[in-house]
């Protein structure tokens, strides 16, 4: 169980001090697909990077199966079993897809086949992908499909994804919402927070926590926030996600 008590995070901006997050407290209990969403720069980012450890909060503490973390570091907190996937994944030249989910287990010795189950759970052909470069010949699809399998193989009781949906055309994303479909049948007793605005995903959440302005605004189970969110900007639809991914 995932717990964030009075948690504040701020920075400096023109000699002041700006309040990103703002004494938000929220439990997420195990088990459950939770999607935080919102209106741009309403803090949603910045509050998985909090979780993650990737940022360190100016005030309030987290706390994970009740063992304080605060001030631990995002290695710490992935031998407890938090995963963190970027809304931008990075590309690393030279290490092939097999090489990335061997590091992500600390298994050296991963076999070729267990290292292809991953790959099949996120819906890619292992034979196709597992001595691939991890560089830009990969898609941006493809890219997030790889490093969501690397979440999985880490074995994480926490799985955090910060807009999973950023950059990717309409057939990727497709993909990709069959693979959050996937992890969610499949879920044994992991938690999984989704920071998305995208009305596909908010569709499939246990529960929905809309985040503005550094506030938790409204939490809820998917049945009774998401008909209030339909038609706004935190719940964009489908084709609007692909022409922007398009550039259009």
């Amino acid at each position: 169980m995932l717990e964030l008590r009075n948690l504040s995070y701020e920075v400096a901006e023109e000699s002041q001090e700006k309040e990103i997050i703002s004494h938000v407290d929220l439990r997420v209990d195990d088990g459950r697909f939770v999607v935080i969403t919102g209106p741009n720069g309403g803090g949603k980012s910045t509050l998985a990077r909090l979780i993650a450890g990737i940022a360190a909060p100016s005030g309030g503490s987290i706390l994970l199966d009740g063992e304080d973390i605060t001030a631990l570091s995002i290695t710490e907190r992935a031998k407890r079993g938090i995963g963190y996937a970027f809304q931008q994944p990075v590309r690393f030249k030279g290490i092939e897809v097999y090489d990335l989910i061997r590091i992500a287990t600390g298994n050296r010795r991963l076999t070729i086949e267990d290292a292809c189950a991953y790959l099949s759970e996120v819906g890619l052909c292992a034979r196709e992908y597992i001595h691939r470069e991890v560089n830009a010949s990969l898609s941006g699809g493809e890219l997030k499909r790889i490093e969501i399998a690397t979440v999985l193989s880490r074995g994480s009781r926490l799985a955090v994804f910060d807009e999973p949906e950023a950059g990717i055309d309409l057939w990727s994303f497709q993909n990709l919402i069959r693979v959050f479909e996937h992890l969610r049948e499949r879920n044994s007793g992991g938690s999984i927070i989704v920071i998305s605005h995208q009305e596909r995903i908010l569709s499939i959440a246990d529960e929905i926590i809309v985040l503005a302005d550094g506030h938790i605004q409204r939490q809820g189970p998917r049945n009774e926030i998401l008909p209030t969110l339909l038609g706004t900007a935190a719940a964009t639809p489908d084709c609007r996600a692909a022409r922007e991914a398009m550039g259009e």
